[in-house]
């Protein structure tokens, strides 16, 4: 009897130990590299801006990304308690799901493939990290610029 060694869980592999949480549409009707072109455009946005912009998206593609990425939201929010407002799209990615394959009567009786895709959408929310870093920068840049307007004033003062 072989050893059955347990698989990652597809949680630990999408977040690892971080807070968030993440949404999968399988077999959603549409061609991978149609859904790429909206997935493309909300990767790494807040989830607020990205669902505003999927819900005037032109593209057809838009409405299951728009899907994914609201249940992907709804799933932090019970799951990990998160707040939809400090949300934003960490990963997002398409893989090609099953295809059929039809005919197309053709000419001579012979015929010709139709291949009709499917994709799988994984969308993975985090929350953003602590705006505390930027403030520091901003705090220590503004020390710097003060120290150095008061060096300058007592430049001028001395001359």
């Amino acid at each position: 009897m072989s050893e059955t060694t347990q698989r990652p869980s597809r949680r630990s592999a999408l977040l690892g130990e971080r807070p968030g949480s993440y949404a999968i549409a399988r077999h959603v009707r549409m061609t991978p590299m149609k859904v790429r072109r909206v997935v493309d455009m909300v990767r790494g946005m807040d989830v607020v801006d990205a669902l505003a912009m999927l819900q005037f998206a032109p593209q057809a593609a838009s409405e299951p990304v728009y899907k994914v990425v609201a249940s992907a939201a709804a799933n932090a929010e019970q799951t990990a308690a998160l707040r939809i407002e400090n949300l934003f799209i960490s990963q997002a990615y398409v893989d090609e799901g099953t295809t059929m394959r039809r005919i197309r009567p053709r000419a001579k009786g012979s015929a010709s493939r139709i291949l009709k895709r499917a994709s799988h959408i994984t969308v993975v929310v985090e929350p953003r990290a602590e705006a505390a870093a930027p403030k520091k920068a901003k705090a220590d840049k503004a020390a710097k610029t003060d120290k150095a307007s008061k060096a300058s004033t007592s430049e001028k003062k001395e001359a």
